[in-house]
């Protein structure tokens, strides 16, 4: 039995991106196992993943604030221990960071990666017992599986496979897929989506029939949230949810629209309909990818017109176009 070791610790866009390798690998080394290095906000994704066996938090975020302080020495030192005492056949790393190199050369295995041409950052590619190249042109879900592929002999044949499922969210307002969910927030400002848009948006799904829901993480967010809310029948702003109670949300609505934020594809993975808004960031290299019902609009300057959002909607979700009207 295959023992491998996946290094994919943040964003939660990047460790959506990188699901598909672990359907990868449980397709060519059936009851291999898999353990997976992740920042401990995103453990619950991996965890999704039944082809996971064990899912290693770590908390880099957290312990550059205070590198000498007793809980830092004291986590840091309780990861060491399990490497230690964990060796692996094969540990790759697919982030292609510093700070990623470092975590998966701490472990016990023959470390891969990208080569100093493929990586994000070249200095990582110096930790690698074996470096590997990587078009850097190709979207982020495409770069991990050919990296995995390389690392353990295997080539590329299937579509992209998330493999994660989550039990749905049953909202208390209402039934199966009466609602439908609005991610208007995201870390960067130039890649908002307008609010006037998704009162206009709104009121167009309200009409038909649906309830919209809008999540939120931080105060500010939160606070826009209500705003939008404030301007659509029957709309709600959502408890604060962690991330798995977010997958279950997001496993329940009729569909999902969302700025290019994790959540959007983490929406993508989960095989619900999925419109992505791309406001300041190009779709090409990091879009929503490789699900049949997800779809990316926009492009840097140029994000989607309401109607356009629509339009797609209506045939993602088998709305008919006189429900959006």
């Amino acid at each position: 039995m295959k023992k491998i070791l996946l290094v994919k610790t943040s964003s939660l866009g990047d460790v959506v991106h990188n699901l598909p390798v672990v359907s990868d690998i449980a397709r060519r080394y059936p009851g291999a196992r898999i353990d997976w290095v992740v920042e401990e906000g995103f453990a619950a994704l991996p965890a999704l993943h039944p082809a996971v066996t064990r899912v290693i938090p770590v908390a880099v975020r957290r312990w550059r604030k205070t590198p000498l302080g007793q809980t830092t020495r004291r986590e840091v030192g309780a990861v060491r221990k399990l490497f230690a005492a964990e060796p692996y056949d094969v540990v790759i790393d697919t982030q292609g960071l510093l700070k990623s190199a470092l975590i998966a050369r701490s472990a016990r295995g023959e470390c891969h990666g990208y080569n100093a041409r493929s990586a994000r950052e070249p200095l990582a590619a110096r930790l690698y017992d074996v470096t590997h190249a990587v078009p850097r042109n190709l979207h982020a879900v495409m770069r991990n599986r050919m990296l995995v592929a390389a690392a353990l002999h295997y080539r590329l044949e299937d579509d992209v496979d998330y493999g994660i499922r989550a039990g749905p969210e049953r909202d208390k307002g209402g039934g199966a897929d009466t609602y439908c969910v609005l991610l208007h927030a995201t870390s960067r400002a130039d890649k908002h989506w307008s609010e006037a848009h998704w009162s206009a948006l709104g009121a167009c799904l309200a009409k038909a029939g649906l309830q919209c829901l809008l999540p939120w993480g931080s105060p500010a967010e939160s606070a826009t949230a209500q705003r939008i809310a404030a301007t659509i029948p029957g709309a709600r702003v959502a408890p604060r949810l962690d991330l798995a109670a977010m997958a279950r949300l997001l496993a329940g609505a009729r569909f999902t629209v969302g700025v290019d934020t994790g959540l959007t594809h983490l929406s993508a993975a989960l095989g619900r309909p999925t419109v992505a808004i791309f406001c300041a960031s190009s779709p090409a290299l990091t879009g929503v990818f490789g699900a049949a019902a997800a779809r990316n609009l926009g492009a840097p300057g140029a994000p989607p017109d309401v109607d356009a959002v629509l339009e797609v909607v209506a045939a993602l979700a088998a709305i008919g176009p006189q429900g959006l009207a």
